[in-house]
């Protein structure tokens, strides 16, 4: 896990970012928050960090004055975040050498991305070499295939949010986008895959596969069939389908 300091005068915000936010899962640990860059300064000056993220407005030294200091160790990524997108602070931020600069309110997603390619630098750095990489996205998209697999027949995609922590229509976007499927088009395909194996066994009833599969009416389960497959269940099971499956 990499080291991350927080700073933010506003202790509300502080939290939020600090508890809210699955840092664990994306290979980050808080192990320090600051509601001024001056207690901030005195913590990275004794102790290992990895990333400061920092306000950039606050009495006494500002996110700016801060990451002037930090340039004292080259090791340390910052990231600076701000409630306004001034051209002057960007110029600067630029200067110093920051990893990123975050717009308040900060997006889900863009916290992310940043995060995840800082890790890439920090990983690069470190010789951390990965049999298999696994970034967060990946690691979401395993967690709610894991769960669809398990869970096919009453599956939704609240259900799936749940599990890892995200809203149903963030997690919606991301699935598409990192999987290549719509997590309900995911969701029929696995049913539809089971179903199939289901038909392969003639000791089930075609009313008995459909519930099995998640449908209440036998009569939705045959006509989903047929549209996925492009035949029914019946002419599936007399042999028909194998080529087409």
């Amino acid at each position: 896990m990499y080291r991350l300091v927080i700073v933010d005068d506003e202790e509300k915000i502080l939290d939020g970012i600090s508890e809210l936010f699955p840092w664990n899962n994306i290979g980050f640990k808080v192990v320090a928050r600051f509601t001024d860059a001056i207690g901030a300064l005195a913590y990275v000056e004794k102790n290992a960090v990895d990333v400061v993220m920092t306000d950039i407005s606050m009495p006494v030294m500002n996110g700016i004055d801060l990451t002037k200091e930090l340039m004292r160790f080259p090791k340390i990524k910052v990231v600076l975040f701000s409630s306004y997108k001034d051209y002057e602070y960007m110029r600067a931020a630029i200067h110093f050498g920051i990893s990123d600069y975050l717009l308040k309110p900060i997006r889900y997603d863009e916290l992310i991305a940043c995060f995840e390619k800082i890790k890439i630098k920090l990983d690069e750095v470190n010789q951390v070499i990965h049999d298999e990489p696994q970034t967060y996205y990946k690691e979401i998209i395993k967690r709610v295939n894991k769960y669809l697999s398990n869970n096919y027949q009453k599956a939704s995609l609240e259900g799936a949010a749940e599990i890892v922590g995200l809203s149903p229509n963030y997690l919606s976007k991301i699935y598409k986008e990192k999987s290549g499927y719509g997590f309900l088009e995911k969701l029929n395909k696995i049913r539809m895959e089971k179903a199939c194996e289901l038909l392969m066994d003639p000791s089930y009833k075609s009313y008995e596969i459909a519930f099995y599969v998640g449908y209440d009416n036998p009569k939705n389960f045959s006509r989903a069939f047929k549209t996925y497959f492009n035949i029914s269940p019946m002419e599936y099971r007399n042999g028909q389908g194998k080529e087409k499956k």
